[in-house]
């Protein structure tokens, strides 16, 4: 999660949201941006409270009312979900996913916009319908829902053995130099 959140805070300058998005605010910090954090449901997940008390720590500010906070921010980190999501958007998602989809306020999703289904992209019908991030970042590798992605996309994270590369027949971008992130081109219906 250290070395995803490093690559999320590469990919710009952002106000984040989830795990990665934790770890990515408290880099976005120690690089001279001013993040808040926004949980839509809190957890009582251990590794969740560490982060959360390491950036409150720092005075790094959370808030509970995100809609008023897309009027000060100029970029938004969307790290709810990720490739683990399934089924249907519930509350209290729904309002902050409408709101995302809704924004002028770039978006940069870590590995799948909420609200999309890893294998089929975004939902038929709903909130996320109409749901199209400014960037995407894809961690490890791109996932199959990246032939429905039309904005900019990044491959991050130099944290994936050659060997697990090779055994799932994985096509691992260069990184230059000390970059975790990579930008990286799209064609429809290919998942690299």
């Amino acid at each position: 999660m250290e070395l995803a959140g490093l690559s999320v805070s590469q990919a710009g300058e952002w106000h984040p949201k989830g795990g990665d998005g934790l770890v990515a605010a408290r880099h976005l910090w120690h690089y001279g941006y001013q993040p808040t954090i926004y949980f839509p449901k809190k957890t009582s997940n251990e590794l969740y409270d560490r982060l959360a008390t390491q950036l409150k720590n720092l005075d790094i500010p959370f808030t509970e009312d995100f809609e008023n906070s897309l009027t000060t921010s100029n970029h938004v980190v969307d790290a709810i979900f990720g490739f683990s999501f399934s089924g249907e958007v519930r509350d209290p998602f729904r309002d902050v996913i409408a709101a995302m989809e809704n924004t002028k306020v770039p978006v940069l999703s870590v590995d799948a916009p909420s609200s999309w289904s890893i294998e089929d992209g975004p939902p038929k019908t709903g909130p996320g319908a109409k749901f199209m991030p400014a960037t995407l970042i894809s961690l490890t590798a791109p996932k199959p829902l990246v032939k429905h992605f039309t904005g900019t996309h990044f491959v991050g994270g130099r944290f994936l053995p050659p060997s697990v590369a090779e055994k799932y027949d994985l096509d691992i971008p260069e990184y230059k130099g000390v970059d975790q992130i990579v930008e990286v081109s799209v064609q429809k219906g290919s998942n690299t």
